[in-house]
């Protein structure tokens, strides 16, 4: 997603699909938190638009998952619970391992190289090599998005583009900056390319679920170590 100026004035023809870009990069970035309330009155104001586009933009996040309606509330950006989140790296196991295997025996040669070179900047990046991170950009600059689109089922990557890595790509941060996370993360990567390279169904479908499972580990050990008192931490 090209980077825009959350609080610059729209000015195109098309202002309902430039506001719908603006407002879902600023809730992307954090610039718009989960459970932040969208003001029409103030958006309107900040874009100079009128709120017809606007409400346009915000249905369409709306139709994302990455804003809901609160009864005498109206909209505000999502905001989901820890298990909530859970729940999602669950259905992401299975959907994204079934992916995987598929694109064991439908993925490109070229595209192969792709994911390697992916990899390959991925493993040059200051945040990962620092341990701070693995963050990986929206669309094609994404690993797992690149595999589900090589899986060549439209089905199965319209149920995962659509309605599970926009609310994904929220709580990233969360999912990849626990100590030792980035570099194993990596590692993760490079095994399930390794099978893909192999063309392996079984051992796709494994390395992919294995290192959902991880990720779903390191949620479990935040939310412990949120639950946990401070008079219990030594």
């Amino acid at each position: 997603m090209a980077h825009t100026d959350f609080a610059q004035p729209l000015v195109s023809a098309n202002l309902s699909s430039l506001a719908f870009e603006r407002l879902e990069q600023a809730i992307m970035t954090g610039e718009l938190k989960p459970g932040e309330r969208l003001s029409e009155t103030t958006l309107a104001k900040r874009y100079g638009i009128s709120r017809g586009p606007l409400r346009e933009a915000i249905g369409r996040l709306e139709g994302r998952n990455l804003v809901e309606r609160v009864a005498n509330l109206g909209a505000r950006v999502i905001s989901l619970r820890n298990d909530e989140l859970i729940d999602l790296l669950v259905i992401r196991e299975s959907l994204e391992g079934m992916a995987c295997r598929l694109a064991a025996t439908r993925i490109k040669p070229a595209e192969l190289k792709r994911l390697q070179k992916m990899l390959e900047q991925h493993a040059q990046d200051d945040a990962v090599v620092s341990g701070r991170g693995y963050f990986q950009g929206g669309g094609d600059l994404d690993f797992h998005y690149r595999i589900v689109k090589a899986s060549g089922n439209a089905r199965l990557f319209q149920m995962l583009d659509e309605e599970l890595y926009s609310l994904l790509r929220l709580y990233r941060q969360r999912l990849s900056t626990r100590p030792g996370r980035p570099k194993q993360a990596l590692e993760e990567h490079r095994r399930v390319l390794e099978a893909l390279e192999a063309r392996d169904p079984d051992a796709a479908e494994a390395a992919m679920r294995a290192h959902i499972q991880s990720s779903r580990a390191s949620l479990e050990h935040h939310m412990a170590s949120e639950a946990t008192p401070a008079s219990d931490v030594a």
